[in-house]
């Protein structure tokens, strides 16, 4: 085969032709590295519609339909928290929700395990401060039965003698090993000191070694039958279902469930916030220092929610806040610090938290206090602002992907009664919270002057460093909270 020599002149063009234009495509496609690229404005989430229903009995049904996979979600809100438990019995509400599992219709612990397990499903219960929850993962086929099993853990528990001795003298065991634990143990003594042992925040949720040992089949069996009422629940399913069909499963199996009048919780005042005091609490031998820093903050009804977002994003709500840029990047006392809002019915803690290094608890400390007043006596520069906002706005669609953490999501707003369709206005919420509204709630929620501020660490260590900085007096106190001579 031979090439002409009009052929030859014809590539020869387009090779010329090409290398011409090469210059003006690696122009055209260069990237000014000197600046990130722009980004567009998010999409808009989403959100999946939600159903609701009341059963004649008082409970309520939500539904959340998610078919792409065969899986549903099925949780049990009740108002069974620990502000529940007698002043003098810290502990019985979640101990009432770990017994649900031990024992329930004609099934023993282990039956209820190995049926868990025979279903491929994920059961949990457990309790917190505002409710009581049981949840079911389970796949689409196996729906019936895992309903089955719900209903018997839920509404009929055996509470037996030798369980409920097995599983206190579990507790009992772990409370005796928070005494070396350092972060439990600066968790229970801020709540205490914060709140105090009146109000029902300032009390341990797995009880005292004292209140264990009172707990009975009587007295855990009257709190079930007391706290546990369709009336007062709401039962939710996300995942591949319709509302029709859960309704007639949970028709048969909780419909027979008996209202119940469920005594009121008192709105406990929390006390007076007291001046700035350092609470040192001992752990001889500490490598490390474990802060806990804040005071009493809102409920989650407060109209700031969406303020008091950002604002704890700006400081210590992300990787990037100040606060572990401040103790983690630029100084490395620590491996990380954080903070939070911990909203509940009633007003829950701020609280700024980190571990650091022993030998540098009081500088870490003078870091600590820097950040509480800067976000109160500075504006927040707006491309701080706009990377909080941002933060918060594009990590949310994620929080809908699964059917878990959808539930999550929306026991959220069963929780704290808030509108089913909440989260299609969240992020416009977020969007509209400008530099002066962060001030203005950092000004108002936070007072440097008022707070508590507790470390647990060794005090032949740190106790004379932390005095030279005249943040406050320092007064001795046991991982309970209380006075230690």
């Amino acid at each position: 085969m031979t090439i002409s020599t009009v052929d030859v002149a014809r590539r020869a063009a387009r090779i010329a032709l090409g290398a011409a234009l090469i210059p003006a495509v690696l122009a055209a496609q260069a990237v000014d590295r000197s600046k990130p690229p722009a980004l567009p404005p998010p999409p808009p989430l989403r959100a999946p519609a939600v159903e609701s229903t009341t059963l004649p009995n008082g409970l309520e049904l939500v539904v959340v339909e998610m078919h792409k996979v065969p899986v549903v979600d099925v949780s049990l809100v009740t108002a069974a928290g620990s502000v529940r438990d007698p002043a003098d019995l810290p502990g019985l509400a979640t101990f009432t929700a770990t017994m649900l599992q031990q024992g329930a219709g004609r099934r023993g612990a282990l039956d209820i395990a190995d049926e868990a397990a025979y279903l491929g499903a994920s059961l949990n219960t457990g309790a917190s401060y505002d409710a009581a929850i049981a949840s079911i993962h389970v796949p689409k086929r196996r729906l019936g039965p895992a309903l089955d099993l719900l209903a018997d853990v839920v509404l009929r528990p055996t509470f037996l003698d030798t369980e409920v001795s097995r599983q206190r003298d579990l507790r009992r065991t772990q409370i005796l090993q928070q005494q070396d634990q350092p972060v439990v143990m600066a968790n229970l003594a801020f709540s205490a000191i914060v709140f105090g042992t009146a109000h029902p925040y300032g009390r341990p949720l797995n009880g005292t070694q004292t209140s264990v040992a009172a707990l009975t089949r009587d007295r855990v069996a009257q709190f079930h039958a007391t706290c546990y009422r369709p009336n007062t629940s709401r039962l939710l399913f996300v995942g591949d279902v319709t509302m029709d069909e859960a309704q007639r499963l949970v028709t048969e199996r909780f419909g027979a469930w008996a209202r119940g009048d469920l005594p009121q919780v008192s709105d406990v005042a929390a006390p007076a916030a007291a001046a700035r005091t350092i609470y040192l609490v001992d752990k001889p031998g500490a490598a490390q220092s474990v802060f806990r820093i804040g005071e009493v903050g809102v409920s989650r009804s407060t109209p700031d929610y969406f303020a008091l977002q950002v604002l704890n994003t700006i400081l210590g709500g992300s990787f990037t806040s100040r606060l572990n840029q401040n103790l983690r990047e630029t100084h490395g006392y620590t491996y990380g610090a954080n903070s939070q809002f911990d909203m509940r019915r009633m007003q829950g803690p701020f609280l700024a938290a980190s571990s650091v290094v022993t030998a540098k608890t009081d500088s870490a400390l003078i870091e600590f206090m820097r950040e509480l007043r800067r976000i109160r006596d500075e504006a927040v520069p707006q491309a701080e602002l706009d990377k909080a906002k941002a933060y918060i706005s594009l990590g949310l669609p994620s929080d809908f992907e699964t059917t878990v953490r959808t539930a999550a999501r929306i026991r959220e707003l069963l929780l704290y009664d808030l509108p089913l369709d909440y989260y299609a206005t969240f992020i416009p919420q977020i969007n509209s919270v400008t530099a002066d509204d962060v001030q203005r709630v950092a000004r108002q929620y936070l007072d440097p002057d008022h707070l508590a501020i507790v470390i647990v660490g060794d005090k032949t260590k740190i106790a004379a460093g932390l005095d030279a900085l005249h943040e406050g007096p320092i007064v001795y106190r046991d991982l309970w909270g209380q006075a230690v001579q």
